[in-house]
This record gives structure tokens, sequence and C-alpha cells, in this order.
């Protein structure tokens, strides 16, 4: 069994981590750094962990001086508000978070102009019938397992936001399984599921084996994306190494710090089509 996760796992490093180049530490300017914290919870399951996310990135913000927002109103979403910021999180969104058209297409013009945008556990929940939006994500949520402990395997140390976990982090959350994923993410971590294999399920994915993707990044459509699947547990959000998982990704997503571009920006539609 070991053998087999292993050979899946060199598989996956290989397969969709190839041809990316290497993580650089970026020496972020984070008093330049601008924010948006985006809460929304359309009807249905909203998590309890929200709170506790918002308080972790208040706190990240307030060590390393980078300014943040925080909103669950989407009224924010227009083209001038946007302009202002560096980098999106959607933490623990979930179903549909935008009102209107144009909010989704200020979205779009934001990614397109290259704007990062990071995602935390049920953000891949959010706008399950937007194509545009599960394309940014990487996927679209599928089922969990019951909450239990489990391995998170880290693929690429090199990146920030895994660089400070050991090969396999233990810990207890729920296991993510997400389909319609894009095939050309950079794949960071994946779930060991052999725990949970003594029970049959007709709905587990078999697509990587034993294994399942949990944490990942991609450049998408003009901008830099990057989604974890873990942070259930509002617990989660009060540990170093979790804060730090989640400043590792924000430092991905904001880059070298380049000036929006809307010059790119070409969406007028939430159904337009990715320009490649």
């Amino acid at each position: 069994m070991k053998l087999l996760i292993a050979a899946v796992i060199m598989l996956l490093q290989v397969s969709w981590a190839a041809g990316n180049e290497a993580y650089a530490q970026n020496n972020v300017k984070w008093k330049k750094v601008q924010v948006l914290l985006y809460t929304k919870n359309g009807k249905g399951y909203v998590h309890d962990n929200i709170p506790n996310s918002i308080e972790a990135i208040k706190a990240l913000a307030a060590q390393n001086g980078f300014k943040l927002d925080v909103s669950e109103d989407p009224g924010v979403f227009t083209e001038e508000n946007l302009k202002k910021y560096d980098a999106l999180i959607f933490s623990n969104t979930n179903n549909n978070v935008f009102d209107t058209d144009a909010q989704k297409v200020a979205f779009m013009r934001y990614i397109q102009a290259g704007g990062g945008f990071m995602g935390i556990h049920s953000a891949s929940g959010t706008e399950r019938q937007w194509k545009w939006f599960k394309q940014c994500l990487g996927g679209t949520f599928f089922f969990h397992e019951p909450y239990k402990r489990f391995d998170v395997v880290i693929l690429d140390h090199s990146h920030p936001s895994l660089a400070h976990l050991p090969e396999r982090w233990s810990k207890e959350d729920e296991c993510y399984y997400l389909k319609e994923m894009n095939v050309d993410l950079t794949v960071l971590a994946v779930n060991d599921m052999s725990v949970f294999l003594d029970k049959a399920n007709p709905r587990r994915p078999n697509t990587f084996g034993n294994v399942f993707p949990s944490v990942w990044c991609q450049e998408f459509d003009g901008g830099r994306q990057w989604y974890t699947s873990l942070g259930h547990n509002k617990e989660d959000y009060k540990t170093p190494e979790f804060r730090q998982h989640l400043l590792g990704g924000l430092q991905w997503v904001i880059g070298k710090q380049k000036p929006l571009d809307y010059s790119k920006a070409y969406a007028s539609s939430p159904d337009d089509e990715v320009r490649k």
C-alpha cells in the first residue's frame, strides 16, 4: 500500500508540477500590500470557522504590516474598488456569493489584469454553476469524508505555503474531493486517503489512487491563484503552522507585486470563454 501511494505521489509530482519554475521566496514588501478578505455565504451551510479565519488573517496583517479590508458585501466587487488590492482572499465562502453579473465581471477583469486570488477550504463550494470561477479556483466541491485525522503529504517544500511543514503533515480535517479540476494545476500537497478506505464509498474518486490533491496553485487568465482545501476546524486558525500556511499562499499569489494592467482585461460577461 505504501509503495502504491509513493508511486502515485511521484507521478503527480512529475505530471502536474513539470515545467513550472521553482518558487522564489519573494521578499514581499508587505507594507505596500492591500488585501480584501471576503467571507460571503449564499443559501446553505455556513462554516463556524469564519470568525476565526478573520482573526487569523488580521493577525497576519498586523504582524507583517499589510492593509486588510474584510467584507461579506458583494457590492465591493466593482472595478474601481478592486483596483486597490494586491490579492483577494475567499475564506470559507460557499454557494452563490455575487448578486449581479456586473460583480462577477469585475472579479474576472481583476484577475485578467493580473490580480491575485486565494481560496480557503469551502471556497471550492462557491459559485458551483459558474464555469469561469471553477476554472479560476481549480475545480469545484464534490463531497468530503467524515472529519478525521489523516496525513497531508507535501510534494513541494520549495513553495512558501509548505516550506515550514514536515513531509507528512498529520492533522484532523475534512478530506475534500473536488470535480471538474483543471489539468494545468500545480499540485503542492495531497491527502493520503488510506485511513478512509476501510469503508467503501461508490462516490469516492479513484482518479489518483489513494491520494487526492489538497493544496495547489496555478496561473490562470492573467492572474495567480492558490487554494487549500484544509481548514475546517476553527481551532486551525489559531495555530502558527496553519497561519504560516495561509501567509505563504498569500505571498505566492502576490508574487512580484506588479501593478495591475487593465489593458489586458477583456471580460464583458460571466460566460466569456478564457482567451489563451
